[in-house]
């Protein structure tokens, strides 16, 4: 990948670095809210009961953003996209596969968050409006109209819409739609008994290591795009303190609040239905609808970003605009539920791989130049072998959970390696 007028592969500019620590913050707290979290979050009750459920989501949120956290440094500290820190990580050649891969994966998210904003949009509309719009007709509008808001904010500068619009207008809707929906089905546990609630007990289907597993899976995926953003702030300590700050609070509090939707639900009652029940849930919900629209962003400007790196001809704006076109096309025909299994193995890969980036950058005195030989056989093997670790352990050991001791194991490697370290104790001896 030649670096040449390549605005992903060279250092952005002191001009274009505008984010101070609250806007990282703004940000990752706006990325963090998700239907998609408060689900998995409803999910985790019947498996592991309520006072389990509540530790692995804090624990597992806090060292999932820890992580996402730490490469958003490293992309502030070095100017580097994801794809300049592969590069440095794995050789300009090699470089290529990840970077391919993680393009596929964000149109799949893309296309999944566009699937979830026309389907939330269809109940919104069924329930409280009295409108079909899960026919052929309605589908079709409803996933234009998303694709085309999709479209029109990538359209303009990725940095004004995270300090004008999502920090001034966007993060306080989405912080009120919270605190309603928190006020009212926390009101409608305490008055059910919170004793019942402590008491309640799990099925045994997952243990307490593999719950965090899932809630660090979240934080995880986004691993491949934080450095994206990140590059654009003033400082590391910065980007570091608010990617981590802003998304540990997401992400607890969307897990949690699934937890308290589940325990007061009726039973076999989905979790759209459960939050327009609430007083006030359509307008609370909506606000949540709307803020969907920021992770769909979020996961287009990366691919674009990524693809500007292996082809700068088309700038990042162009390639942002047809990719949000191509995932809107997807959007009208894919069968998104046979395809999530995919981007969830897909998204496996990117745990060993950012164990080796981190390993590699973020140990020592990391070196951000591009790699000078075109194949890092090392740091390949070791990605080709944490791949194989996170499904071997997902198979025969699912109740440690894969992607931590993944990522521990490919780090640890990583580091142990770390082409200085080996001069050292070469020098040593």
């Amino acid at each position: 990948m030649s670096s040449t007028n390549n605005k992903a592969l060279t250092p952005v500019a002191d001009t274009d670095r505008v984010f101070h620590w609250h806007e990282h913050a703004s940000l990752w707290f706006s990325l963090g809210v998700g239907l998609l979290v408060i689900q998995i979050g409803a999910y985790l009750v019947p498996a592991v009961g309520s006072r389990d459920a509540l530790i692995a989501i804090v624990l597992g949120s806090i060292v999932g953003s820890g992580l996402l956290a730490w490469t958003a440094k490293l992309g502030c500290d070095s100017g580097l996209s994801s794809a300049g820190l592969m590069g440095a990580t794995f050789g300009s050649h090699f470089a290529r596969l990840p970077v391919i891969l993680n393009i596929v994966q964000l149109i799949g998210w893309t296309t999944f968050e566009l699937v979830v904003m026309r389907d939330g949009t269809a109940a919104i509309g069924k329930q409280s409006l009295g409108l079909e719009l899960d026919g052929t007709g309605g589908t079709v509008i409803t996933t234009l109209l998303w694709g085309a808001v999709l479209t029109v904010l990538l359209a303009g500068s990725m940095t004004r819409l995270v300090r004008k619009i999502i920090g001034r207008f966007g993060l306080p809707l989405v912080i009120a739609s919270l605190l309603w929906l928190t006020w009212q089905f926390g009101g409608q546990l305490s008055s059910q008994g919170l004793d019942a609630f402590w008491a309640r007990s799990g099925d045994g289907s997952m243990g307490l290591l593999s719950a965090m597993d899932l809630v660090i899976a979240m934080p995880v995926s986004w691993l491949p795009l934080v450095a994206d953003y990140a590059r654009h702030g003033r400082s590391g300590r910065g980007a570091l303190s608010g990617t981590w700050l802003g998304y540990a609070i997401a992400n607890i509090w969307c897990y949690a609040l699934g937890v308290m939707v589940v325990s007061v639900a009726q039973p076999d009652a989905n979790l759209v239905s459960s939050l327009l029940l609430a007083q006030g849930g359509l307008i609370a919900l909506s606000l949540i609808l709307v803020d969907e629209i920021d992770n769909a962003y979020g996961d287009v400007y990366s691919s674009a970003v990524s693809a500007h790196s292996i082809k700068p001809a088309i700038s990042i704006r162009q390639w942002g605009l047809g990719l949000a076109l191509l995932s809107t096309g997807l959007a009208l025909v894919l069968p998104m539920h046979s395809l999530e299994p995919f981007l969830l193995t897909l998204s496996s890969i990117f745990v060993p791989l950012f164990g080796v980036i981190l390993g590699r950058l973020g140990t020592g005195q990391p070196s951000f130049a591009p790699a000078q030989c075109k194949v890092d056989w090392a740091s390949a093997s070791m990605w080709v072998g944490g791949i194989a670790t996170y499904h071997g352990i997902a198979h025969w050991m699912p109740q440690w959970g894969a992607a931590l001791p993944t990522l521990a194991i490919t780090f640890v490697l990583a580091a142990f390696f770390h082409p200085a370290r080996l001069r050292e104790r070469s020098f040593a001896g």
